[in-house]
């Protein structure tokens, strides 16, 4: 059975590699987060992007959420995938599997952000397996 948790976020991404010295640009920041709603609790995670003059860019980051998820306590790992061309946008974070610990082992699932006026939120589709 899907179950859906939503909330809001705070994000901080702070820069700690850049390159562009050549064609497309390279960086890495680290994620810090706090989740508020449903799921309640952190993340520490990186991420690295590349970006080109035209204004498309693409990142990948991994974080690992501690927290509560519909009051079960444990954590358990993101994936990101973004792309983003002129005129198309495209983001998929994935549960990592096997990585849920504790009240959230066989947790999997994907969540979706989106930004509002300069606001973050999350809708996360989840489900949990055999430690439900």
């Amino acid at each position: 059975m899907n179950i859906h948790a939503r909330g809001s976020f705070d994000v901080s991404l702070v820069p700690q590699a850049e390159d562009s010295s050549e064609g497309a640009s390279l960086g890495r920041r680290s994620i810090d987060k706090q989740f508020h709603g449903d799921l309640e609790g952190t993340s520490k995670g990186e991420m690295l992007s590349a970006g080109t003059p035209a204004g498309s860019a693409v990142y990948v980051a991994i974080e690992r959420v501690k927290g509560t998820l519909h009051g079960r306590s444990g954590t358990f790992a993101l994936v990101h995938h973004g792309t983003m061309t002129r005129d198309m946008q495209e983001l998929t974070i994935s549960v990592v599997p096997d990585s849920g610990t504790g009240e959230l082992a066989g947790l999997s699932g994907t969540m979706s952000i989106s930004i509002a006026d300069a606001a973050h939120s999350y809708d996360f589709e989840y489900q949990l397996g055999a430690a439900e």
